[in-house]
């Protein structure tokens, strides 16, 4: 499931970021890739320990976990701290699948990475090329949104980064481990609960609700692992 999350960031706290990573040191990205991602990966990072990445990543993760619209859709168990990426000068991501398993910086500590999640700090007029490009069973989608918008996709899609040809295109990622690791529960769950809210905005919390809110929890009890 892929789903675009607006306004995670507002435009005072995305110019605020902007202002803060421009005065970073970036370094080359191929520092967290592995092996077969070096081989395709062409941008710069954040050092992944700088205190302004955790700083700014620490922001990033509470507005998430806050976000009914996040939480419904991704209902994590783990969020792996942000990374910063910056592409410009023709910079770019080929394809590539993320790693099933990743460490916490700094730490012993491994989650497995069900969602992938991407938040854009440049708007789409600062910037040609650049798109996130997610390829699934239902073909290609070219994902390029407003800053402060985070789209959220499934970390076992194959997906690339089109060069940047002019500007530069600014993103914070980060996975994600769910209490439903299978997509297409997470996807069933997240539409039920949608539509119990639809409902429940249109009628109120009569009985039909209420028996829809208890087969929800009840697939949620019988898929999650916690």
């Amino acid at each position: 499931m892929m789903l675009h999350i607006p306004a995670v960031l507002t435009k005072p706290q995305v110019q605020e970021f902007r202002h803060r990573l421009a005065q970073a040191e970036w370094v080359d990205g191929r520092a967290t890739a592995g092996a077969q991602s070096t081989q395709v990966k062409r941008n710069r990072q954040l050092p992944e320990l700088s205190p302004l990445a955790q700083e700014l990543g620490g922001f990033i993760t509470q507005a998430l976990v806050s976000h009914p619209l996040f939480f419904a859709a991704v209902l994590p168990l783990r969020i792996l701290p942000p990374y910063f990426n910056s592409y410009a000068g023709g910079e770019h991501y080929g394809m590539h699948i993320d790693g099933a398993i990743r460490m916490r910086p700094g730490t012993a500590n491994a989650m497995r990475a069900d969602v992938s999640s991407t938040l854009f700090l440049s708007e789409p007029e600062e910037y040609d090329g650049g798109e996130l490009i997610v390829s699934d069973a239902y073909g290609t989608h070219e994902v390029k949104l407003a800053a402060g918008d985070l789209i959220v996709y499934p970390s076992s899609s194959v997906h690339r980064v089109a060069p940047v040809t002019r500007g530069e295109r600014v993103a914070a990622f980060l996975w994600s481990q769910s209490m439903v690791r299978d997509d297409a529960k997470r996807g069933m769950l997240f539409e039920l609960d949608q539509n119990i809210q639809k409902l429940r905005a249109a009628h109120g919390d009569d009985a039909i609700a209420v028996d829809l809110t208890g087969h929800y929890h009840n697939l949620l009890r019988m898929w999650a692992e916690v």
